[in-house]
């Protein structure tokens, strides 16, 4: 196995969202999981960040305070913007910032002092990599494109809208993204004759939810699609079935977002067409929106992604004995009935993704790899060894679809049929 250098480790903690430096502190505060700085990739790859990486300052939203879009904490949310220039000029990607969830005030108060919650400790400066890149060869469609990514200060996926006087939390995450997207607006984004709004992890999850929300913002004229990467869990909540939700039988992340649609507001922000049939949990869930977005939807998973595994299938809370260890953080060690419970996984996953793929103007990219959030990962989005489906890399899939070069509905074998995988290991 190949450790990350100074940068690759550096671009992981900026990019890959899933994970906070204490673990998972943000879904559950009595489970600490394995951070980004103990991740390395299989031997048959190779980390691709490179010295040279773009970095963009942050830009704090002014506006922002008077709508009362803050943070949990109370100070102003932020993006970071690389400017569009040449063909990209009028052409815009909101990235949206992954990060996990805070479900209980002490998660929150824990959370409020991190740079998930606060813009005191955000990063003054990040690395543009992956779907963010400004070079053609890492990026070629989307590369001087003004792309943004919003920081993830809420907690909530961008959707709460409440707050909790005694604990001072502010629960804004649909106010901070209304008064991003009003600003962006203001800033020149209105004049876009073509738009793409993505995310990953959390982040994955608000592109599905504000989807037909960014659509609105332009007029019809203006080609506007959405790109979810990593969206957690699309095959938890199948009707009627009994696949067991974790390896207890539990459902571990359906007891996290209960609590926080409850606790931080969430309910008013859904899907109607949703709520109106289905309680506002189950709302929550990329599986149970997805066919109802208007606008064209790609959505960008692994079949056995890393955090979905770690936090939400085998988690110690669900694994008490310790069964489970090894296999959580390393594929490999998985036995003979870990792996077959991890096939049922991503047979459930394509169930739940059937309908949604019937569609013609949504895409799929569905890899048999054990990764996360690989739009935001230069070695996984496009690179020389980058994973592939039919020989072709997820930025070009990505790209083929957003300009209608091509209809992409592509999903991979089971494993272990994929050797272009860029696979994630702990330590």
């Amino acid at each position: 196995m190949k450790l990350f250098g100074f940068w690759a480790a550096a671009a992981f903690l900026c990019l890959f969202g899933a994970w906070e430096v204490n673990g998972i502190l943000e879904i559950n505060e009595e489970e600490l999981f394995y951070t980004e700085t103990n991740a390395s990739y299989y031997n048959e790859s190779k980390a691709v960040f490179g010295n040279n990486a773009l970095l963009v300052g942050l830009t704090l939203i002014k506006s922002a305070a008077a709508k009362g879009a803050v943070c949990l904490d109370g100070t102003l949310p932020g993006y970071h913007w690389h400017r569009g220039y040449g063909s990209g000029a009028n052409s815009w990607l909101i990235q949206l910032e992954g990060g996990g969830w805070c479900n209980t005030v002490r998660a929150c108060v824990y959370r409020k002092n991190t740079r998930r919650g606060s813009s005191n400790y955000m990063e003054k400066q990040l690395a543009f990599t992956g779907i963010l890149s400004n070079k053609p060869e890492e990026n070629p469609d989307f590369f001087n494109w003004n792309r943004i990514k919003l920081r993830y200060c809420d907690g909530a996926s961008f959707t709460g809208d409440s707050e909790n006087k005694a604990a001072e939390l502010q629960f804004r995450g649909q106010r901070i993204w209304s008064a991003a997207m009003e600003d962006l607006m203001s800033s020149g984004m209105r004049y876009a004759n073509q738009a793409l709004l993505s995310g990953c992890s959390a982040g994955g999850l608000a592109s599905i939810l504000h989807c037909d929300e960014f659509r609105d913002l332009f007029p019809r004229t203006t080609r506007v699609k959405c790109l979810s990467d990593a969206a957690p869990n699309l095959s938890v909540l199948i009707p009627f079935g009994n696949f067991r939700v974790d390896v207890s039988g539990g459902r571990t992340l359906r007891n996290v977002y209960s609590g926080v649609v409850g606790l931080q507001g969430v309910q008013s922000n859904l899907p109607r067409i949703c709520t109106n049939h289905l309680d506002p949990t189950s709302c929550f869930f990329p599986q149970n929106i997805i066919g109802n977005v208007k606008a064209p939807l790609f959505i960008l998973n692994t079949a056995y992604d890393s955090w979905q595994i770690q936090s939400s299938l085998a988690p110690p809370s669900a694994d008490p004995h310790g069964y489970w260890s090894n296999c959580r953080k390393d594929h490999s060690k998985c036995s003979a009935p870990q792996l077959q419970f991890l096939q049922g996984f991503r047979n459930q996953m394509l169930n739940a993704i059937e309908g949604f793929s019937n569609s013609r103007q949504n895409g799929l990219f569905i890899n048999s790899c054990f990764a996360h959030c690989q739009s935001e990962r230069q070695d996984t989005w496009f690179a020389d060894d980058s994973p592939v489906l039919g020989s072709k890399p997820i930025a070009l899939a990505v790209g083929d679809w957003y300009f209608d070069r091509a209809g992409e509905k592509a999903i991979d074998c089971p494993y272990p049929c994929d050797n272009s995988c860029h696979n994630l290991v702990f330590r």
